[in-house]
């Protein structure tokens, strides 16, 4: 049996709050039924009290407890004539001369005939006892030593005897089990109303929990069924708040990569089409004798192929990037020494391109970081045939270095032209292009950019794409090095930096 969240959480609600309630009854019982019983205790305490000033006047006058030991009746009455201590005062002292045991019980009977009820007299009266002041019983009953409680009773100075009352339980007198019933009958009625609220609470709490909770259900099978255009609309900050605003975002990154993953394949279909065309195209001449078998064609085709294979290769380097398969063969490498040394093997066609080398790289001296030489040389050979390709002739390609701390910047400089300034996040995108006219006639595939990308932060380095002053493109690389034992050298590219951040 499938049981909904909604029901689950109204269940938990509910039998947590009945839990509580019970355990708050029950402990309130036990409080008022204890605090009760002490209660009790404390007033039976307070006639003792009374009872105990007789009991000295009784000593001092007999000198003793020898007439109590022999005489019960007149026990009973001291005990009984106890609960009316004001008339019990009014006739206390008796006279020197009354010293019968007759008179004087007639005297505490006459005392008491505005006694309390006989039931609170024989109550109390069969639990109180009188004890010498060696504890031994003079008068009255004494039950169980370890539920009772002593007064005692000290005459000029030394102790005369104890007064003990045998302490008893509540609920014995109709007024006390009426009082306790009507207590326990407010907490029942008060737990019940609780309960009642907690109910509601929580049925209201659990439809506003599960709200958003079916809101992400519903977006989720959405998502599955690939409308990554779905989002949720977030009106609160807590954490559920925080999941659907993730939700969202996780939703706008699968609609941007189904976005990208199309425009990819469009994209690639394009970049193998037009030499598979061209292909095409020249072989069927040849079959049909349209073409004339000759040096020249062979070129043409071959020059096909390696643009072919040119692009197969820069995507095997980039699914190799994303399945986490692009391995670095690092070692200690000098940088400038290998970016010079691509520089010399592009000398020549860069002279032939008309343009001009300006190299302000300065020492080599104390520049060393962990590296892929080959994968360097690759990126370096990328930047530069970027800038062969699409800078104007005649034109001028400025390198040069600026270290600070442990971090080396690399800048490439071109004369122009520069690119606009909402493509330059883009320059580093897979198979983007500025112009696709221009782009295929200066023989690129778009990703040249895209791999250096991958290469540099392989390396743990950044690279960025900015427009120059000069009106050019500047392409900055930033990379850690393994020392830093020479000092900041100052900022001469212009471009603001934070932390060797972009």
């Amino acid at each position: 049996m499938k049981i909904g969240l909604s029901y689950k959480l109204f269940g938990v609600f509910l039998l947590t709050s009945i839990a509580i309630v019970a355990m708050t009854i029950g402990v309130l019982r036990f409080f008022v039924y204890h605090h009760f019983s002490e209660y009790i205790n404390k007033v039976e305490m307070k006639n003792l009290e009374t009872l105990t000033e007789t009991l000295k006047v009784e000593y001092q006058e007999q000198q003793g407890w020898e007439r109590l030991r022999s005489n019960r009746r007149l026990w009973r009455r001291i005990v009984r004539a106890s609960f009316l201590p004001k008339d019990f005062e009014s006739s206390t002292p008796l006279s020197p001369e009354d010293r019968s045991d007759e008179r004087r019980i007639n005297a505490y009977d006459t005392n008491s005939r505005h006694r309390a009820p006989q039931s609170d007299f024989f109550d109390l009266g069969s639990r109180l006892f009188l004890l010498d002041d060696r504890k031994r019983p003079i008068a009255g009953k004494m039950q169980s030593p370890d539920n009772q409680v002593l007064e005692e009773i000290r005459i000029q100075g030394r102790t005369a005897g104890w007064l003990g009352l045998q302490k008893r339980q509540p609920m014995k007198t109709p007024m006390e089990i009426a009082f306790l019933q009507a207590q326990y009958e407010f907490f029942y009625l008060l737990g019940a109303g609780i309960i009642f609220i907690t109910m509601a609470v929580s049925f209201l709490l659990s439809r506003h929990l599960l709200r958003p909770i079916k809101k992400l259900a519903d977006g989720t099978q959405a998502l599955t069924a690939r409308q990554f255009k779905t989002r949720i609309d977030v009106h609160t900050k807590d954490e559920l708040g925080q999941l659907a605003s993730g939700f969202n975002i996780m939703a706008q990154t699968l609609e941007r990569y189904e976005q990208m993953q199309k425009q990819w394949l469009s994209d690639i279909a394009h970049e193998l089409r037009t030499p598979l065309s061209i292909l095409q195209g020249e072989i069927e001449a040849i079959q049909d004798g349209v073409r004339e078998v000759n040096r020249k064609m062979f070129d043409s085709l071959h020059a096909e192929v390696l643009h072919v294979t040119k692009i197969v290769n820069d995507l095997h380097e980039l699914s190799m990037a994303d399945s986490g398969a692009f391995h670095l063969k690092r070692e200690p490498i000098n940088p400038l020494r290998l970016l010079r040394k691509t520089l010399d093997r592009l000398r020549t066609r860069f002279a032939q391109a008309h343009i001009k080398i300006q190299d302000d790289l300065g020492s080599e001296q104390g520049i060393t970081m962990l590296a892929d030489a080959d994968r360097f040389a690759q990126l370096y050979s990328n930047v530069l045939e970027n800038a062969l390709r699409y800078a104007d002739a005649p034109g001028i390609l400025r390198l040069w270095r600026e270290r600070v701390g442990n971090l080396l910047y690399l800048n490439f400089e071109d004369s122009g032209p520069g690119v606009p300034e909402e493509s330059l996040k883009r320059l580093f995108d897979r198979l983007y292009r500025v112009d696709y006219s221009r782009s295929r006639s200066k023989g690129g595939s778009g990703l040249g950019l895209a791999i250096c990308k991958t290469i540099v932060e392989a390396h743990g380095g950044q690279i960025a794409a900015l427009n120059a002053p000069s009106g050019g493109l500047r392409i900055q690389m930033v990379f850690p090095l393994t020392s830093s034992s020479y000092p900041s050298e100052p900022n001469r590219s212009g471009v603001c930096r934070a932390q060797g951040k972009f």
